[in-house]
Order: C-alpha cells, then structure tokens, then sequence
C-alpha cells in the first residue's frame, strides 16, 4: 500500500475525546521482480493521534463522517497500470536469442 493524501482532521476521537486525528488514503500497489502494478484499490484509515487507536466507521460520529465524504472526493488515485521492468524485457530478449539460435542451429543441420 501507497500513501496517496495524508489529512490532520480536528474531530473528537470517540475513544479518548482528543481533537487530533489523522485521516490517510492508501492505494494498492504490487511490485514483483517482473512488473509494478497498480490497482484502482484505496483503502483509508483514521487515527487518534494521542491515543493512537484506530476509528473504525462502526464509530464514526456523524462530524467524522463528513469530514470523511470531503477528503474522499478529493483523492485522485494514479490510473490503474502495469509496467514491465527491466528483467522482464532481458528474459524475453534472451528466451527469443535462445529459440532463433535453435532454430538456425537446427536448418544448418548441426543439430
């Protein structure tokens, strides 16, 4: 998961009545040595930043939960993608090598 918007909110916090709390937006990004990919998936989480317990929305008060709809129209996750790495494009440069080679090897008759 990504950090895309991070946002101090001055809500109170349900469980320790503090007025400051963190709100932050992920996006899911898969790294593999073949490929990056990037989901349309977000996921958010709120925090107290005293207490440091998580808000899940089963306790949201109605204020957290406007403050929550704003910041969410905001977020503009990257565009879904994939993206080929370097070992990627290697591997098939040598893998094509390999089969032409046994090919022309082949029609030579040295196999």
């Amino acid at each position: 998961m990504v950090l895309i918007k991070e946002a101090e909110i001055t809500n109170n916090c349900p469980e320790c009545f503090n007025q400051e709390l963190k709100l932050s937006f992920y996006q899911k990004h898969t790294y593999t040595l073949f490929y990056h990919k990037t989901t349309n998936e977000v996921s958010h989480e709120i925090k107290c930043k005293k207490c440091f317990s998580m808000i899940y929305p089963i306790n949201w008060t109605p204020d957290i939960e406007r403050v929550f709809e704003y910041y969410n129209k905001l977020i503009e996750p990257n565009k879904s993608s994939t993206k080929f790495t370097t070992l990627f494009y290697v591997l098939i440069l040598v893998v094509f090598a390999l089969i032409t080679g046994g090919i022309y090897m082949y029609l030579e008759g040295v196999i």
